[in-house]
């Protein structure tokens, strides 16, 4: 089992009660709505949100949710390194989309892991118009489907400074989650970020900073999107 899913490795550790922390925030910032699809996303490539997502689709899972995590990063996903799967040619999101049908049986395409009620959907090949592809009706469709067999989904999108990809996929999504890196992100890249979801009307739920080190705060941080508004007007 990979090393990167710290919530099986070591369960009581600060990461561990970092991510069920993000996991109990987004409960409580969705009280009286349902939050079935949450959407990661980052401004920047390498700053943890595969990783991130990875651990709260086991955190969940640990709940008792059945979960769905999909590699909507049609372009570098890696979410079947992180869980030890295969990643076909012939099957993945991308071919799912491509040929979803109402009655296609989606068995072939939804991998089960070896943690208990996580499934995940890796990308499958990449295809030359990604963007297209997630803003699809049948994208759309698919993920109605998908939504009446599993309590959580959680959609692992590329990085939205320079890529309108998470941006289409919010479409579909309830809650959205910005991850940064601790000084790795570039402040410019993080409120270019902000304004990407601004000038779209796409609220950020919250903002998980990624390698905090322990004196500082919790080696996993979640801010809501209020507190985000506070830190930038100061």
């Amino acid at each position: 089992m990979s090393s990167e899913l710290r919530l099986n490795s070591n369960p009581k550790s600060q990461f561990s009660e970092s991510i069920k922390t993000i996991r109990t925030n987004l409960a409580f910032s969705s009280l009286g709505k349902d939050l079935k699809v949450i959407l990661m996303t980052s401004p920047e490539a390498g700053d943890g949100k595969s990783y991130i997502s990875a651990n709260l689709a086991v955190a969940y899972a640990q709940e008792g949710k059945k979960v769905l995590l999909i590699d909507a990063d049609l372009r570098k996903g890696r979410q079947h390194e992180i869980f030890d799967v295969m990643n076909l040619s012939t099957t993945g999101y991308s071919n799912l989309i491509l040929n979803y049908k109402p009655l296609l049986k989606l068995g072939k395409y939804i991998l089960p892991t070896a943690n208990s009620n996580v499934d995940l959907i890796p990308t499958g090949p990449t295809p030359p118009n990604p963007v297209e592809l997630l803003s699809s009706e049948n994208n759309k469709a698919l993920l109605e489907k998908l939504k009446e067999q599993y309590d959580i989904i959680i959609l692992d999108c590329p990085p939205v400074v320079g890529l309108s990809d998470a941006l289409v996929m919010t479409q579909c999504s309830d809650a959205n989650i910005l991850v940064v890196s601790n000084k790795k992100t570039k402040m410019e890249n993080l409120d270019r970020a902000k304004k990407i979801f601004d000038q779209s009307n796409v609220k950020i739920a919250g903002v998980v900073v990624n390698k905090v080190q322990r004196k500082e705060h919790s080696y996993y941080s979640y801010y809501t999107n209020e507190y985000y508004k506070k830190t930038q007007n100061k």
